[in-house]
């Protein structure tokens, strides 16, 4: 990790520039400072959000790549590392001995809840009725992992959270970055009561009725950003997130296409 302080590096003059551990050498006039690094990655979530919300699942499969890309130099720009971002070489073994297990957990969770009837209801979603078989295995096996994990741990559990954890510490790093994810689902959450029979029944269809639905979907995601977080902190790797984040999305397509 980097042991220079923002003002510090920010007295280099131009050049090529390498730091002792950092992301790689890059030409550039000198780094940003992390807040204003945390600037730049609100700046491209919105914008991201926004558009991702427009597109449709290929343009938007594209747009995750290129935003994840781009995080991750603006992260380099500020001096990151990879210990930063959690994907530090030497913790991709033990990332994925997490990611394994979490998935499995997962799994054994959404099977006892598929197997009871009090608790099958939750899994209808109006969204599977014409789903194709080889449409759910894309979802599940490419937009999933890719449209929407790659994208939002590298967002929020990377660069977010590295940067953030780097001024100000672990707390206010899953706390920041716990809130902002909560509110990146406020778009994708606008029809969700209308979706979920289980959901409809309890918020109906009004008009406040789904604005608490939209408030309801930005708490959980703020708590269960708060988990990815310790899982980030525990494992040291971004992949123990990663690995909870996917079976939850797609285990959760795979039992809803299952039982509808």
């Amino acid at each position: 990790m980097s042991t220079q302080d923002p003002g510090e590096s920010g007295r280099r003059g131009p050049g090529r520039s390498r730091t002792p551990d950092g992301l790689g050498t890059v030409w550039h006039l000198r780094p940003v400072g992390t807040w204003t690094a945390v600037g730049l990655t609100l700046a491209v979530l919105v914008a991201t959000n926004l558009a991702v919300h427009r597109w449709g699942d290929v343009p938007g499969l594209v747009t995750a790549v290129l935003v994840s890309v781009l995080l991750l130099a603006v992260l380099h720009w500020a001096d990151g590392t990879w210990d930063d971002a959690g994907l530090a070489p030497g913790t991709f073994a033990r990332g994925a001995r997490w990611a394994l297990t979490l998935i499995g957990l997962v799994g054994l969770v959404y099977l006892a809840g598929a197997l009871l009837p009090a608790t099958r209801t939750l899994f209808e979603d109006q969204r599977y009725e014409d789903m194709s078989g080889s449409e759910l295995l894309l979802r599940a096996f490419v937009l999933v992992p890719v449209g929407t994990v790659l994208l939002e741990e590298i967002a929020f559990r990377g660069v977010l959270y590295g940067l953030v954890r780097r001024a100000r510490g672990v707390v206010w790093a899953t706390v920041v970055s716990s809130l902002l994810f909560g509110l990146w689902h406020v778009l994708p959450s606008l029809h969700l009561a209308a979706s979920k029979p289980a959901l409809n029944s309890v918020f109906g269809d009004s008009a406040f009725g789904a604005a608490v639905a939209v408030m309801g979907a930005v708490l959980f995601t703020a708590a269960a950003g708060v988990l990815f977080c310790e899982l980030r902190r525990r494992s040291g790797s971004l992949l123990a997130p990663m690995g909870l984040h996917w079976a939850v999305n797609a285990l959760g397509y795979l039992f809803g296409f299952l039982l509808r």
